[in-house]
């Protein structure tokens, strides 16, 4: 990754409204995804310099622990260091809003 930096997004998909923020570093980034007031949710870290990404819970979701996991995986891999990825959302993700949010959270990383 080139570019260092703060990019901020906001995404709507099936009435629901989410907030992407992402903080860029050269050696990976952090993620915040947040429905409503911005709070820090359920957490995973991801780093992606080896073969295959080795990721670890920081705290842990009831819901989102799949969307966290892909997501967290997906950045490390792709900037070939550390992701750490948060969401705190009101009702859990159905498919097609996680879809779209990986979307939108890989475009983000990315644009430099």
């Amino acid at each position: 990754m080139s570019a260092s930096g703060f990019v901020s997004k906001t995404v709507d998909v099936d009435k629901r409204t989410f907030l992407v923020q992402m903080l860029k570093f050269d050696n990976g980034n952090f993620v915040s995804v947040t429905e409503g007031s911005k709070k820090i949710g359920a957490m995973v870290a991801s780093i992606g310099t080896g073969p295959a990404p080795t990721t670890a819970t920081v705290i842990p979701s009831r819901t989102e622990s799949l969307f966290l996991k892909l997501t967290a995986e997906r950045l490390s891999t792709i900037t070939k260091g550390i992701s750490i990825v948060t969401i705190s959302v009101s009702k859990e993700l159905d498919s097609n809003s996680a879809k779209t949010l990986v979307g939108e959270i890989m475009e983000l990383a990315k644009n430099d």
